[in-house]
Order: structure tokens, then C-alpha cells, then sequence
């Protein structure tokens, strides 16, 4: 079936970044000029994915405000004249059609993703973590969804890291599945492994395409790591299980540029490479960086 939902868990209490986060959601901490979330959102819509589903929490109001019309705030642009701000105002509320479901308790990823169950029926779906963002000139999440119409089975993003960094990842045991070296058959998964145990150094980020056979592993996965449902443990279950159940897991090794916003050194990080890139910031940012970091020699 061909893909065409997006999901997105955004539940989560943003802890790391606290006081910001107090009732701010951790989501809407602006990358320059946007918030962190639109990034995510204008990525599945790149990639086709017109309907998007967000998992929210409480205190997460401004998410569902972000996308929504602000008649007044665009009659006061238009009478002034101002084109350029009114088109990127209006551009959040057109960019897709996005609904919102409330997660009632912080049961874990797994859990998010069960509370999509009744808007995604029974045709795979994609997952796209808010903590990654990936640059829009690599169309990982449109090779992921071509890998998984090939297969069957579910499919996700890894990443090779310093063996040392594996133990705050979910981690991928995998075996080649002959069309490209980037294209891998999972054949296991674990949780946040010890670095000396662990199988490889491929780290399972935040970018998923499912088979909606997922639901009902899920409802049977148990708490796991923290007391959480973990989205890897029933990743874990459909890799053993046979095609014809919806069973198998596959990985695309991702080797392109990818921004992590999971803590407040990676966030600071993300903010300064994006707008570095960017024709209307970029040049004066690089010659100001320059000089900031001469002048500490």
C-alpha cells in the first residue's frame, strides 16, 4: 500500500532544557527563525506525506496554535504590505493537513506510536522524531518509504557512531541485503546496550517507516527500559517474525547531514550549522564565527 500518514510523538516534557521548557513545549524552540517541529512537519510533506498526526501531552497547546490561522496577525501584514512575512505566516497553517492526539500518560515511544493505531488504520506509516532533523537535501525519509514498499516489512534510519556512543542509542545487529551497501536486513535490536556488548555501532535515529503490524506487537510489549514501552523492543519482536505477518525489519544507513536537537549543546549546534548554510545569514554568521573564535586564542 502506498504511505501516506506521518507521524510524529511530541509528548515528551523537554526536561533537558528547563527553564525554557517550563511552558514552552521543547517542539516550538525556534531553529532561527522556525520552530524546531515545522522542520519535521516540512520534511514528511517533501516526501509526500500530506496527512500528519501529532502525539501531543499536556502544556502543548501552542503546537496545534503554530499550525493553525491567526486571521489577525495576517490582516495586520496585509495592510502593511508585508508579502514576505504573510507568506511564511500562512505557510505553517497550508503545509499539511494536521491533526492532534493527546498521549494521556509519558508511557514511552512505544506507546506514542500505539496512540496512532485508530488514525492510521491498517496501511503503513512513517515516524519522524522531532530530536533529528534532517537537512532537506537528503531525501532519507523518501528512500526509507521506497525500501519499505519493496520489502514489506518496516524500515529504519541508522546511523554509524563512535563505539563508545552506542549505549544512547538503540543499536541494529544486520546482515546485507545484497541491492546497495546501505540497504541492511535487522536482525536484532536492543536498547541503550553496554558499548562492550554491543552488536555494531549502527544507531537506530529518530526516522521510521512501519508496517501497521507494529500496533499489535505493541499492545503486547512490555514496560521496558525506565518503565516505558519501547518502540525498539517491538521492533525487535517483527524483525523474528515471518513476512506474511507483517513481520521483517530493514535499515537505511543514513551518511547525510543530520542536525540533533536532543540536548542544549547538540540544539546550540544545530542552530549555528542551519543558519551558517542559509544565502540571507550564512555569509555574515561564518565571518562573525571566525573572528569570535580568533579572539579566544
Amino acid at each position: 500500500m502506498a504511505i501516506r500518514k506521518a507521524v510524529i510523538p511530541a509528548a515528551g516534557l523537554g526536561t533537558r532544557f528547563l527553564p525554557a521548557t517550563k511552558s514552552t513545549p521543547k517542539e516550538m524552540l525556534p531553529i532561527v527563525d522556525k520552530p524546531a517541529i515545522q522542520y519535521v512537519v516540512e520534511e514528511a510533506v517533501r516526501a509526500g506525506l500530506h496527512d500528519v498526526l501529532m502525539i501531543t501531552g499536556r502544556s502543548k497547546r501552542s503546537l496545534d496554535d503554530h499550525f493553525d490561522a491567526v486571521p489577525e496577525l495576517e490582516a495586520i501584514l496585509e495592510a502593511k504590505g508585508d508579502e514576505v512575512r504573510l507568506a511564511q505566516v500562512r505557510r505553517s497553517t497550508e503545509l499539511a493537513d494536521v491533526h492532534f492526539v493527546r498521549q494521556s500518560q509519558p508511557k514511552g515511544l512505544g506507546h506514542a506510536v500505539l496512540c496512532a493505531r485508530r488514525h492510521v488504520g491498517d496501511e503503513p506509516f512513517a515516524v519522524l522524531l522531532g530530536d533529528d532533523l534532517i537537512d532537506e537535501r537528503d531525501p532519507l525519509l523518501v528512500e526509507m518509504m521506497g525500501l519499505q514498499e519493496r520489502t514489506g516489512g518496516s524500515v529504519v534510519a541508522l546511523l554509524e557512531v563512535q563505539p563508545e556512543e552506542i549505549g544512547a542509542y538503540g543499536c541494529a545487529a544486520v546482515e546485507p541485503l545484497g541491492d546497495t551497501e546501505d540497504h541492511v536486513r535487522v536482525t536484532a535490536l536492543v536498547e541503550k546496550p553496554d558499548p562492550a556488548h554491543a552488536p555494531s555501532n549502527l544507531a537506530v535515529i529518530g526516522r521510521y517507516v512501519l508496517h501497521p503490524a507494529v500496533f499489535a506487537v505493541l499492545e503486547k510489549t512490555e514496560p521496558g527500559r525506565a518503565g516505558e514501552i519501547q518502540l525498539t523492543d517491538a521492533l525487535a519482536t517483527l524483525a523474528t517474525m515471518p513476512a506474511e505477518s507483517g513481520g521483517g525489519v530493514y535499515g537505511v544507513i543514513f551518511r547525510g547531514r543530520r542536525y540533533d536537537t536532543g540536548g542544549p549543546l547538540d540544539y546550540i549546534k544545530a542552530v549555528i550549522q542551519i543558519a551558517a548554510e542559509r544565502p540571507d545569514l550564512g555569509p555574515d554568521l561564518r565571518e562573525w564565527l571566525v573572528a569570535y573564535v580568533d579572539s579566544w586564542e
